[in-house]
């Protein structure tokens, strides 16, 4: 018998190689429809497989990102067995679980075109398949019999993948027909999956590098109910509308021009004026909590970069150095403004007295995507970090993570995200070569994140292998108002980099001391909270925030003095207003500044001018009457305190 220990703490006895089906069997058989996969001492398994030892587990339904993983994951494999009897001799890539689905890539030959037409057929072949019920069978295989098996059918790239993999650590999933190098988990059975969508093809370099061949990646995503696939459905359509490309455009928040570049975002009046006001008020907030603004150059020499660790991290896949005109000097564009404000902080000598010492920096990173990876403001080349490091005492860590915790409280407030989960992540222990620093540290630094997150109340995940190369992290996962999930807001806990460019304090002893550094920065990118915000809330900026608060629109040119006095009026309260005195008539005004999301529509006419008042319409909700200038300007500066009022005594 083996003990089997819920997540409630309860334990159970079971014989050796139950699985983990059979354990929701035991508890109702309710569960055992609905439990698509299990974690198992803290590996997930797929639900047929054995457990022969005590076992602390977790069963995952359709409701955990887990259970979702595992039915993604198989719906690729089901995708791939149809392509396999669609089109013979294709040849497959990758094929993983993704946040809202699953891809594949793909090679069908140089004779053979995918398009969006044919995804129908393929669909369809997929629900042929699943209604036969094939299991999903787990084999571990050595690396001899991995590499065998797909050099004998030509798949050469997995068995280039293969290659890459150490023997012992292998296994196959075979389901029907189809055979995949896979580590799984997957599904029972293929008649789980009761409704398919696949969404799009795309190009995609194998593995990444522009300079392989380019794979067709189809993506797509399956449910176990259809009612779930006609409510994704209607959520996509309600996505396009509100596509931060789409809106910025219509908005004339932002554009790219293939003359500055791909990837390299530039800024209109309106988006500029978006961004400002987000900057002013996070520089409000961290003035109250004790920062210091500072400013460095966008460049910097290659050796800073050398000893962070950004250089091997970043150097082979980002923009190529900048040669000077004296010979051996190189510079780099910087990909993080970490090292600058650790040379900040050498500046001078410290004491324990002077610490904590918090920068921050609205700083310029650069980093060479991938031109197939850039998407919007979500995927660029050039973005600004609302960056700050906070440099520290051991006895000071946890309680200003607890404060930067507190600055994205008021954060994800101010802007209505109040649905999210933190996400600690950590390193993989078995790969620790892509991490820098002592395991000691290590894990000095995850206990800090974990403990602090504990005692704010946040709801948390753990991810091992998601932190970044020189330390663990908390990442922020907010969901938007139409339930897809974003990763907004990141705390980093820093023991390497101090080591790495020799910082000191001294400490109450007199002695020399290493600082602890906190990275962090709660919007994470401008460009890319941005686009976030803009598909959040379709355009509809909160009202302290939006570019442009009102129009005002005359009925006829004989008007555009008197709303210019208007204008003239309300740009004295402080209030960002803007005319509109086209030669256009009143309704086609009303239409197109409504699609702007402006949310005060101010009109006039004869009336208003001679008795010196304008009409109001709210965006979205129609007339609120005749007022006066004054009254008017009282109305919006009294909404926009007490937004700004709520949000800083949250």
């Amino acid at each position: 018998m083996i003990k089997i220990t819920f997540p409630d703490g309860t334990v159970k006895e079971f014989e050796v190689g139950i699985s983990g089906l059979e354990i929701a069997k035991s508890i109702s058989s309710r569960l055992a429809k609905e439990v698509l996969s299990i974690t198992v001492n803290e590996q997930l398994y797929d639900l047929t497989r054995a457990i022969n030892e005590d076992a602390k587990i977790k069963l995952h339904t359709w409701n955990d990102e887990e259970g979702k993983h595992a039915f993604w994951h198989s719906s690729a494999h089901l995708m791939a067995e149809a392509l396999e009897v669609l089109y013979p001799g294709v040849k497959f890539g990758i094929g993983p679980a993704i946040d809202m689905g699953f891809y594949y890539d793909v090679d069908l030959g140089d004779d053979r075109v995918l398009t969006d037409k044919d995804l129908p057929k393929i669909e369809q072949k997929m629900l042929e398949l699943a209604r036969m019920k094939n299991e999903y069978v787990r084999k571990d295989v050595t690396k001899a019999e991995a590499l065998q098996f797909f050099s004998s059918k030509d798949e050469g790239y997995k068995v280039e993948l293969i290659n890459d993999l150490d023997d012992g650590t292998i296994s196959f999933y075979e389901q029907g027909n189809f055979t995949d190098l896979c580590r799984g988990p997957h599904l029972p059975n293929t008649s789980y999956i009761k409704a398919i969508k696949l969404n799009s093809v795309a190009g995609a370099y194998w593995r990444g590098d522009e300079n392989r061949k380019q794979l067709t990646r189809i993506y797509g995503i399956t449910f176990p109910k259809k009612k779930l696939l006609d409510e994704y459905v209607v959520m996509m359509e309600e996505a396009k509308k509100r596509d931060h490309r789409k809106l910025g455009k219509e908005m004339e928040l932002f554009t790219f021009s293939q003359n500055v570049g791909a990837g390299l975002p530039m800024w209109l009046p309106k988006g500029a004026q978006l961004r400002e006001s987000l900057e002013t008020f996070l520089k409000r907030i961290q003035k109250q909590f004790g920062y210091e603004q500072v400013i460095t150059p966008h460049i910097g020499n290659i050796n800073l970069y050398k000893t962070s660790g950004h250089y091997d991290k970043y150097g082979a896949d980002s923009f190529q150095s900048i040669k000077t005109p004296q010979e051996g000097e190189e510079y780099l564009l910087k990909p993080m403004n970490c090292p600058h404000h650790c040379e900040i902080f050498k500046f001078k000598p410290r004491s324990y007295k002077d610490l904590p010492v918090r920068y921050a920096e609205f700083g310029t990173v650069y980093r060479y995507e991938q031109s197939g990876e850039l998407h919007g403001l979500t995927r660029v080349r050039s973005f600004t970090q609302d960056d700050a490091h906070l440099f520290c005492t051991p006895d000071q860590l946890k309680e200003e993570f607890k404060k930067v915790i507190d600055i994205i409280f008021i954060i994800f407030k101010a802007l209505n995200f109040n649905d999210y989960t933190a996400q600690i992540s950590l390193r993989d222990k078995e790969k620790s070569s892509k991490y820098i620093g002592s395991d000691e540290n290590w894990e000095k630094a995850e206990t800090a994140i974990i403990e602090a997150a504990d005692e704010k109340g946040l709801k948390t995940v753990v991810e091992y292998g998601e932190a970044a190369f020189y330390g663990p992290k908390l990442d922020f996962m907010i969901k938007d108002a139409i339930g897809r999930k974003w990763q907004l807001g990141t705390i980093q806990v820093d023991y390497n980099l101090p080591e790495r460019f020799d910082l000191e304090y001294v400490g109450s002893d007199n002695m020399k001391h290493r600082p602890i550094m906190i990275h962090r920065a709660p919007f994470g990118s401008m460009e890319r909270f941005v686009a976030v915000l803009i598909e959040h809330t379709g355009g509809k900026f909160p009202l302290w925030l939006t570019p442009e608060q009102t129009v005002i629109m005359p009925i006829s040119e004989k008007y555009n003095d008197y709303a210019k006095k208007v204008l003239n009026s309300l740009n004295n309260s402080d209030i960002r207003a803007v005319l509109d005195d086209r030669n256009e008539k009143i309704g086609r005004k009303i239409r197109d500044n409504e699609l702007k999301k402006i949310p005060y529509l101010l009109i006039v006419g004869e009336k208003e001018a001679s008795e010196n008042t304008i009409s109001v319409r709210r965006q979205g909700e129609g007339d609120m009457g005749t007022m006066q200038i004054n009254e008017f300007a009282d109305l919006i500066n009294k909404e926009v305190e007490g937004q700004m009022s709520s949000i800083t005594n949250y």
